[in-house]
């Protein structure tokens, strides 16, 4: 098991979740996770990370899987100006390589905000620290464990 995998399933059991983490042939994209689990490419949430340009901060935004990041609503929620991070930024913010960017596990605390269309759902997937292993989540749930803020930021 990768460290990333084991880092994910560790913040998920500290935080009193026994959740089932799958493993895929590819879920990289959220299309092909989607396929992957059997749900609608809206229940899978991207972790997308920014980096905030005040702060020299990773900024996360878990968005629906059919959505995409507007840039100057993401930096209007976050209150400062933003960029794509690097996937060598990413990697080291976060300890997780794209692809498999988990919404739990991270290095550090990082800063999240978290798409509503997400909250529709009964049960959402993520990715679980690698590009083949996912898990599913209540949203209300990846909500508190991600310590994130519900907000519109995309297109």
């Amino acid at each position: 098991m990768s460290k990333s995998l084991k880092r994910v399933r560790a913040a998920l059991e500290a935080a009193g979740h026994t959740i089932e983490i799958r493993e895929t042939a590819n879920a990289r994209t959220a299309a092909d996770a989607a396929r992957a689990v059997g749900c609608d490419v809206d229940q899978i949430a991207k972790s997308i990370i920014f980096w905030g340009e005040s702060s020299d901060a990773p900024i996360l935004f878990l968005t629906a899987g059919g959505n995409r990041v507007d840039n100057d609503r993401a930096a209007a929620l976050a209150g400062e100006p933003l960029r794509r991070a690097e996937a060598e930024r990413v990697r080291a913010a976060t300890g997780f390589a794209i692809g498999g960017v988990a919404p739990v596990g991270h290095l550090s605390p990082i800063r999240a905000f978290f798409d509503p269309r997400l909250a529709e759902f009964d049960l959402i997937w993520a990715a679980a620290g690698t590009p083949q292993h996912v898990f599913s989540i209540a949203p209300k749930d990846l909500v508190a464990l991600a310590d994130a803020r519900i907000g519109a930021f995309t297109e």
